[in-house]
């Protein structure tokens, strides 16, 4: 149900975005103007997302999904009708305000509903439904072409309106993912996080994939395969699909792999190919170099994000809420979006191209080296049984108990393994 939504998602933002410059551009701004309406987006998704972190810990999970989606599917909606340049910014502006609320509830929902065995096989299967929907996005969006460019936008709110159907009927009855349910639900704060090595070593990988696949990737490749190479600039889109093809070869299966032998290894390995491919790309000679480094790279990248994802999963638990911790996985993102393109585009102007996605891909080798040296955070200990299980395969019979029952004793049934699984009085 939250994968189907994430593809209505992922599909939609990929039939907007690629109108949106072209629409701004249609009130008589200029390019930068244009592309400022893009920025704005962004950047409110980094400014708000503290507060969305706190509104998951106060009021739950699922109610900010909703809200978020609800938000966006409104003004992007009146997007289509806007009459001004301001008040389309205005409107995008708030669409990234929604945008951060269902993102960091969203990841809350995965952890939450996802067994810890499988929740790499589910963030797999969530990461990989973006990445089609946003492929998809284009491709429709091109098909209606003809019906003008307000048209995206409405058949986006349309899509973010049945998601948010969707998933209200199919949470309404969930204890799980319940949020005023009248009893204290566990919180785990940012701070609480930071405590603890493979949270900041989540932070940070977060961030050199945020510089590495999001931004560095989006505004110097197409510079790179033109400028450098010499190709049409064509081209450029197709070494972004091969990026993502990449990406798609090993997405769902990557997850998988993470829950069999623990999160380290596919984050090491998915951060050090991601490494090789960026860097090659700086040193392609040929469009062919160039197509083969991008497919090396989205490998890379397939492999460290849904290991990366069921970390801060594995480190919250299905039992806390982390709204806070979530934002701050996510504004590491962000904020690696939003500098990476600055400043390595920088060293490219001084230096080249090759210079600077060789720091690009020194980040992600650091990031690698950090989960090297941290501790595994997926338990894959074996589930201890429960106490009535275990006590009846020994044939011993325990009366029940409340748990909230203060004059209860400490049960004293025996000494075998199984009754240890049971908390003692100290």
């Amino acid at each position: 149900m939250l994968i189907g939504a994430a593809f209505c998602i992922a599909m939609g933002f990929g039939l907007v975005s690629p109108v949106l410059p072209q629409f701004a551009l249609g009130f008589g701004v200029g390019v930068a103007a244009a592309s400022a309406i893009v920025s704005a987006f962004a950047a409110m998704r980094l400014l708000f997302a503290p507060v969305s972190g706190r509104l998951v810990q106060l009021l739950g999970e699922r109610r900010i999904y909703l809200v978020g989606l609800l938000i966006v599917a409104i003004s992007t909606g009146a997007s289509a009708f806007a009459q001004t340049y301001w008040q389309l910014m205005v409107l995008r502006s708030l669409g990234g305000v929604g945008s951060t609320m269902f993102t960091v509830s969203s990841m809350a929902l995965v952890i939450r509903l996802s067994p810890p065995t499988e929740r790499g096989r589910v963030t797999g299967l969530w990461s990989t439904c973006f990445l089609i929907g946003g492929l998809s996005g284009p491709l429709i969006g091109g098909a209606l072409a003809g019906f003008g460019l307000r048209a995206p936008f409405l058949i986006y709110a349309a899509a973010l309106l049945l998601a948010v159907a969707v998933v209200y009927f199919n949470l309404r009855d969930s204890h799980i993912a319940e949020s005023d349910t009248g009893r204290d639900v566990a919180t785990v704060s940012f701070r609480q996080g930071l405590a603890r090595p493979e949270y900041r070593a989540a932070l940070f990988s977060n961030f050199a994939s945020g510089a590495a696949v999001f931004g560095v990737r989006m505004a110097l490749v197409p510079l790179l395969v033109v400028e450098v190479l010499g190709q049409p600039s064509g081209m450029a889109g197709v070494a972004l699909t091969v990026f993502a093809a990449g990406n798609a070869t090993v997405l769902f299966f990557s997850g998988r792999l993470s829950d069999r032998y623990g999160r380290r290894p596919l984050l090491i390995s998915g951060a050090l190919v991601c490494a090789v491919g960026t860097t090659g790309l700086g040193l392609a000679p040929t469009l062919t170099w160039l197509l083969v480094t991008s497919f090396v790279a989205g490998i890379g990248s397939g492999l460290l994000t849904p290991a990366q994802q069921a970390a801060v999963g594995d480190i919250i638990g299905n039992r806390a809420r982390g709204g806070t911790m979530l934002a701050g996985f996510q504004m590491a993102q962000d904020l690696g979006t939003v500098l990476g393109p600055i400043v390595v585009g920088a060293i490219a102007q001084r230096l080249s191209y090759g210079a600077g996605l060789a720091v690009t891909g020194s980040l992600l080798a650091v990031a690698a080296l950090a989960w090297l040296i941290v501790p595994e955070p997926m338990d894959r200990a074996p589930a201890a049984p429960e106490p009535e299980r275990a006590t009846a395969r020994a044939g011993i019979s325990l009366a029940k108990t409340s748990d909230n029952d203060p004059t209860a004793g400490p049960a004293t049934a025996g000494s075998g393994p199984e009754n240890r699984t049971r908390p003692g009085p100290g």
